[in-house]
């Protein structure tokens, strides 16, 4: 556990991304089986203790310290991990310091009733860097700077293999990825056998500039609407049926309708959507069905799901990633003329000779999900990753308001000591009402002016939660940028915005000139 807590320490200090890949495929070398299976789990999200949750950790130091101390503590930390582990009173000598193999069998296969037992014997054995590494494993926060394909790249990085094939064996292979280790070291053929409906990279979009206009030509792209869904790639093959999200995640559980729709023998790259009659709703409403492990039957009924087709990855076993896209869309169409699949209907291709007829297209189509526009080169291949030139997207211009700073609360991580999560609000009469969180957009700079004006602005305190002035005449002003906004019932305003950001700091502006909600009112769709 001591190897495996120095391992995240270095990872959380790395900034660089090849850094990172470094240490990582340097600790998969230097340990050995299950040791890394296990890590590598724990980078992807692989490891769930249903029994260890930050509540868990909470009620057992304040067993060991005086709640009020831990709570100031934890406050001015602004992390659970790192303000347990400092604080525990351990009792050296007391236990065995634990592997990592020994803490991820023992804890999946304890009951709920030893869990607590467990970690707090493991608390007492460890360091303080130990009790860190501890708390952020069970709980599933590692925060560490590492996505689960960064993950996945260091493992190919090590074995020299493609990452491509790794991210496509990756759901047919166990933990702790025993036969991965092995191909990657050459002591083993590729588990062939793990291929099956596999996850296959996706292609992905730069955005696209004004600039870059000048060297496009149109008759080079096809255009298609951009929907605002998640994207997904819906695999069926072999008999195996399963709904990926871009980053690889299998979501199949959270979408039973889609899958029980996969009837047919293909992988398709498309968007996922939610609505009756293909008319797609809010954002919001498909985000009631993400990462749940069961849905009822009334979110079906209610919210039912559908696949909006943009490319064809594999049609009757045959690979088509190699064609030129005009191939892929021509073959998606007859396959979907013919084949007539349930919840799955195509994107539109919208038809255009200048930019700026199509900058028109764009600008008209008020649509409920329509966020914008992706253009393709008619020739190109399906590339895993985000290559320059084949493909782009041309979102709108997101909307802008002025809201005055109501909350604030601290980050975490390197953000821990600073207050860098901030409510925002408009005003509604003669009062603000929040209607966002953003926590980033700004510089490093900037993060200093608004924590020394939450510090010296503070009215009030409640637990982590900092209220700071907001009155007519004094308080700070934001530029927030937000994507889409929809009706909500959970927010006192009636309103959600979809990925605020802070844009601008309006030290020139008073808040009784910022917004009024019903100019964001007017925003809304329909």
């Amino acid at each position: 556990m001591n190897r495996f807590a120095q391992f995240l320490d270095a990872l959380s200090y790395e900034p660089r991304r090849n850094g990172k890949l470094a240490l990582m495929a340097a600790y998969f070398a230097e340990v050995p089986d299950p040791e890394r299976g296990y890590a590598l789990a724990a980078l992807t999200g692989g490891l769930d203790f249903r029994h260890a949750k930050p509540a868990l950790i909470r009620e057992l130091v304040t067993q060991r310290v005086d709640a009020t101390l831990f709570a100031l503590s934890y406050d001015y930390v602004g992390d659970l991990a790192e303000t347990t582990a400092l604080i525990w009173p351990a009792k050296p000598g007391a236990n065995r310091v634990p592997g990592l193999s020994d803490v991820v069998e023992t804890l999946r296969g304890a009951a709920k009733s030893e869990t607590p037992r467990l970690i707090e014997s493991w608390l007492d054995a460890l360091d303080a860097n130990g009790r860190w590494a501890l708390i952020k494993l069970v709980t599933g926060g590692l925060r560490v700077g590492v996505s689960a394909r960064l993950a996945k790249t260091a493992v190919a990085q090590f074995g020299d293999l493609p990452v491509a094939e790794v991210e496509e064996l990756w759901h047919g292979l166990d933990m702790p990825y025993t036969e991965l280790f092995a191909w990657a070291e050459g002591t083993a053929a590729k588990p062939e056998h793990a291929a099956l409906a596999p996850f296959r990279p996706v292609m992905l979009a730069h955005p696209i500039e004004d600039k870059d206009f000048d060297r496009l030509a149109p008759g080079d792209f096809r255009a298609e609407w951009k929907w605002d869904g998640i994207r997904v790639q819906a695999v069926s093959e072999g008999g195996t049926r399963r709904l990926y999200s871009r980053t690889g995640d299998d979501i199949s559980h959270a979408f039973p309708d889609v899958i029980e729709a996969l009837d047919f023998d293909a992988a398709l790259d498309g968007e996922l959507l939610v609505g009756a009659d293909g008319v797609p709703r809010p954002f919001s409403v498909l985000q009631k069905r993400l990462n749940r492990k069961t849905v009822s039957k009334k979110m079906l009924a209610d919210s039912p799901a559908f696949i909006r087709a943009y490319d064809a990855l594999v049609l009757d076993g045959e690979d088509l990633r190699t064609l030129p896209f005009d191939d892929r869309r021509a073959r998606l169409e007859a396959w979907h003329t013919a084949t007539k699949p349930a919840r799955i209907d195509l994107s539109e291709m919208v038809p255009f000779s200048t930019w700026d007829e199509l900058a028109t297209a764009r600008e008209t189509n008020q649509a409920t999900g329509v966020e914008g526009l992706m253009l393709k080169r008619h020739d190109s291949t399906y590339e895993a990753g985000r290559p320059k030139g084949p493909w782009w997207k041309w979102k709108r211009d997101p909307h802008i308001i002025d809201a005055v700073l109501m909350y604030a609360q601290r980050g975490h991580g390197k953000r821990s000591s600073f207050y860098s999560d901030y409510t925002f609000g408009v005003w509604r009469g003669d009062d603000l009402v929040p209607v966002g969180k953003a926590y980033f957009g700004f510089t490093d700079e900037e993060l200093k002016q608004i924590d020394k004006f939450v510090r010296n602005n503070t009215t009030n305190r409640f637990g982590p939660v900092r209220e700071v002035t907001h009155t007519a005449e004094q308080g700070l002003v934001l530029e927030v940028a937000f994507e889409g906004l929809n009706a909500s019932t959970r927010h006192k305003s009636g309103v959600a915005m979809r990925f605020p950001r802070v844009s601008r700091l309006r030290w020139d502006k008073p808040p009784a000139e910022a917004d009024r909600l019903e100019t964001l009112e007017a925003l809304l769709p329909g």
